[in-house]
């Protein structure tokens, strides 16, 4: 077995990742419940700033060669669209809770696939819009948008999630052009610059307390990535992510165990056709990188 594909080791490296992210939702959760979420998400982001720099300047050409693109645009638009994202993803948790957040968010591989058509001119075939169907047949199971109850605030995580999707369509077409080094440090740098400018304002006194848990947000935020890079390096993408789904069983395990939440039943039947749909997809793009 070549280190290049070393499957086994890839779904530890995804397993351990999905986890460390979730730990990051609980721990975004928290502080966004007690302060701005436009502070909370702009100091993260400065420490993420200063993990893509440091990774750049250790990379051979240093920091020109990583930011050399010929589409800044693009490039700033895909870092300034995940940094608005991951606002919006933050802000829901605060409102919904990590479980409903997380289980509408679960969608995004679907969008992705929806959107690959219109957005990359990628064809998209009969099965996997049957599975685009069936998953989103869970997202209204899930939103009960007929329910008398329905609560408009249910539709902030799958907003994250469109967004989320985007952003990983600009990924896939801006890599035609610029390496994964160029895109990594333009999605931290572009993205620390534009949350510098929106969450400045927003600055407010933290709790000593509070500074501890910020600290270890922004360490399992360098952690989660340092660990993403690693899974993908040794192990081929689509082989290790179906396993992704798992950050949404550790992020229920977290509010459940921290915040008091509960797993509807309309929920969990609701997340069990996405992850099913989802797992189609990855498994008809299998079959079509192996048949070329």
């Amino acid at each position: 077995m070549s280190q290049s594909n070393n499957i086994p080791l890839g779904i530890a490296l995804m397993v351990a990742t999905t986890f460390v992210f979730a730990v990051q939702d609980g721990l975004s959760q928290h502080l966004a419940g007690e302060y701005n979420v436009l502070m909370v998400v702009m100091i993260r982001y400065w420490f993420f700033a200063a993990f893509v720099i440091a990774i750049a300047r250790r990379n051979p050409g240093g920091m020109r060669a990583a930011a050399r693109t010929r589409q800044p645009l693009l490039q700033t638009l895909r870092g300034v669209l995940l940094a608005a994202e991951i606002c919006v993803m933050v802000a829901a948790f605060t409102i919904l809770g990590l479980v409903e957040s997380h289980a509408v968010f679960t969608c995004y591989p679907l969008l992705v696939a929806a959107l690959s058509g219109p957005v990359l001119g990628e064809r998209v075939g009969w099965r996997r819009w049957a599975a685009i169907g069936v998953g989103f047949i869970g997202v209204l199971i899930i939103l009960q948008p007929g329910m008398s109850v329905f609560d408009p605030a249910a539709v902030i995580p799958l907003l994250s999630a469109t967004m989320f999707a985007v952003y990983g369509l600009l990924t896939r077409y801006v890599a035609r052009r610029d390496s994964t080094a160029t895109s990594f440090f333009w999605t931290g740098v572009t993205g620390a610059i534009a949350m510098t400018f929106a969450g400045v304002w927003f600055w407010e006194p933290m709790a000593a307390t509070d500074w501890m848990f910020m600290g270890c947000l922004c360490v399992t935020g360098v952690t989660g990535h340092w660990l993403l890079i690693r899974c993908y390096e040794v192990a081929e993408a689509s082989a290790v992510q179906p396993f992704a789904y798992l950050q949404l069983v550790f992020a229920a395990l977290i509010g459940i165990s921290f915040f008091g939440e509960t797993i509807r039943s309309n929920v969990a039947i609701g997340v069990g056709l996405i992850v099913a749909a989802g797992l189609f997809t990855f498994w008809r793009e299998r079959q079509k990188a192996a048949a070329h």
